[in-house]
């Protein structure tokens, strides 16, 4: 009987052990001042790797890549796209963000405010983490492709300004998003 239990406790030990191992993350170090209008207390550090290189297929969207790209004439940056529940970076939202980089490394006196959004399910508290995760994710691939965190800063609205109205998943995946606003 004490073997049996021993082989138990051991059994469940190992189990408890399996299920505490760490995944391997890229972590930055956030810089001093990135964002002065934080949400909410500390997030985990963000993996800028992709889990999954797909995104819905947005109606609208542009089909060389996938994604509706946000470029107008007055704000020549593209919005990037995030998955459900998740501030992991896509293939898509990582190529956005290098275009956008190029483009703010070519307008060397424009600053820009990333604006972080969720679709409309969850708490408000849980969506403006999510929204300030989806950002400053955002915001440290900007800086680790070379753009100077002194121009950036970032806000979350959450679920407080939905690109589109409506319920179902087209709907959700085009307010999953970061937007940049530039500013002079």
């Amino acid at each position: 009987m004490k073997r049996l239990l021993s082989i138990l406790l051991t059994l469940g030990a190992l189990a408890f052990a399996a299920g505490c191992a760490n995944k391997e993350m890229i972590v930055t170090e956030p810089a001093a001042g990135l964002g002065s209008e934080q949400t909410s207390g500390t997030l985990p550090p963000t993996d800028v790797r992709s889990d999954s290189d797909t995104l819905p297929e947005i109606a609208g969207a542009d089909q060389t890549r996938g994604i509706t790209t946000g470029v107008t004439q007055s704000n020549p940056l593209e919005t990037v796209y995030f998955d459900y529940d998740s501030w992991i970076l896509t293939g898509h939202a990582r190529d956005a963000l290098a275009r956008n980089a190029a483009w703010l490394r070519n307008n060397p006196g424009i600053s820009v405010k990333l604006e972080g959004h969720t679709d409309e399910r969850g708490s408000d508290s849980y969506n403006l983490a999510l929204g300030e995760g989806r950002s400053k994710s955002a915001l440290k691939y900007l800086v680790i492709l070379g753009i100077d965190p002194a121009r950036m800063d970032f806000i979350s609205y959450g679920e407080e300004k939905p690109a589109v109205e409506g319920d179902d998943e087209t709907v959700w995946s085009k307010n999953r998003r970061v937007e940049f606003i530039t500013q002079n």
